[in-house]
């Protein structure tokens, strides 16, 4: 039976570990603590001063990340955060119906994204623009969700990225389904794992740990070994409740009770996500089951332009965030070492400006889709029964055109 000191885990200089069922005060008070700071065991390589910290664990998994390559993830970040800007501001000009901000969390997507390879798979919820961007999927695709003509018109098979999911946690046990049919295909393990071997990934924010859904996800995995690793977007807000009022301690240490490792790194720092996530992948490709990681970063829009974040958030908290920008510290890195000078900062601004402009003028000619679409795409095979639903709706409508009503 596991002793009393292994509920709960307190932060260096906390104090002693609990001695019974319910935690000491100086536990509790860390582990709240814990939960809106990054914590001593928070793991970086690039901090909000764009200073490169080394990590004996984490640096074999980006040593071929040179000046270029961190350009190109640069560039991902800006263009990515671009079309959130221009796709928020036509939401707003009653071009989409809604919209969910991604600011802040580029590094996060981007970082975690480019750590699949062609062959895994990725399970989003509705704020996963930016993996989205890196699997390859046409940003205008998005864009017809939010605008409501269509669910998501990419090929999930090709780009090996799931539909959108909006019910809350619900792509926890899609994902670990998914995943533990990997794992029954023998896609897993095997002398030439890190070349043929798959791996899924499965992306939800902190309001979703709350969720039935996702616990049983977490269990359905750890039983199975299934390679899935669980991305855990924290941005210290679901819709208006802060992460303190869902977890007494760091949302990564929960993947303890469920028997399998769990890893906090900032989320606000692409490199790190990068190693956090190709680290976790390649565990899971290997077959030593699934792992949780915490992406520690922040919120700095709205919940979705449908929000108000000032009637529960102050301003300050949102300055201090503003510091630790995920962009600017890349930004700040590349200019320090020579990497990049204006001219091609200038040249991405440039860039991502035409992209959102092509984006504008997709979306506001966007044509609407024909009212039978509603039937298509439904089953795998047409039935009598719906087929004569879609006669009788389009018989219907034709009834307005003759002036019948």
């Amino acid at each position: 039976m596991p002793s009393p000191e292994q509920w709960t885990r307190p932060e260096p200089g906390a104090g002693p570990a609990a001695t019974a069922a319910e935690p000491t005060p100086e536990q509790v008070i860390a582990g709240l603590r814990a939960t809106t700071e990054g914590g001593a065991e928070l793991t970086q390589l690039l901090t909000p001063e764009g200073e490169r910290v080394s990590s004996a664990m984490f640096d074999p998994y980006v040593a071929d990340i040179d000046v270029e390559a961190l350009r190109g993830l640069y560039r991902d970040m800006v263009l990515v955060r671009r079309a959130d800007r221009e796709a928020n501001a036509m939401q707003r000009q009653g071009q989409l119906g809604i919209w969910v901000p991604l600011l802040g969390q580029e590094a996060a997507q981007v970082g975690s994204g480019r750590a699949l390879k062609p062959h895994d798979m990725a399970f989003p919820s509705y704020r996963e623009h930016g993996v989205a961007y890196t699997r390859g999927v046409d940003f205008r695709e998005l864009l017809g969700i939010f605008r409501c003509t269509d669910h998501g018109g990419w090929d999930f098979q090709q780009h090996r990225f799931h539909p959108y999911t909006i019910v809350i946690g619900n792509q926890v046990l899609n994902a670990a389904g998914y995943a533990m049919g990997q794992k029954f295909d023998g896609k897993v393990g095997g002398a030439d794992a890190e070349d043929t071997a798959e791996a899924t990934i499965c992306y939800f924010g902190d309001g979703a740990t709350s969720q039935g859904d996702v616990h049983e996800g977490f269990v359905w995995a750890a039983v199975y070994d299934a390679p899935l690793v669980f991305f855990c977007q924290n941005n210290q807000w679901a819709i208006s409740e802060p992460t303190e009022r869902q977890s007494r301690l760091p949302l990564y240490q929960r993947a303890r009770g469920y028997g399998f490792p769990g890893i906090r790194v900032d989320g606000n720092d692409v490199l790190g996500c990068l190693a956090v996530t190709r680290w976790a992948l390649e565990e899971c490709r290997h077959g030593n089951g699934p792992v949780l990681i915490e992406a520690f970063t922040y919120r700095m829009d709205a919940h979705t332009t449908t929000d108000d974040p000032t009637r529960y958030r102050l301003t300050d908290e949102l300055e201090v965030w503003k510091h630790k920008d995920p962009i600017e510290r890349v930004r700040v890195h590349l200019a320090r070492s020579g990497g990049a000078d204006q001219e091609f900062f200038d040249d991405v601004q440039a860039e991502a400006d035409r992209f959102a402009a092509e984006l504008r003028d997709y979306c506001f000619n966007m044509p609407e889709p024909p009212p039978e679409r509603v039937f298509a795409n439904v089953y795998a095979e047409a039935s009598p029964v719906l087929e004569a639903q879609r006669e009788e709706y389009l018989s219907y409508l034709a009834g307005f055109g003759a002036g019948e009503h």
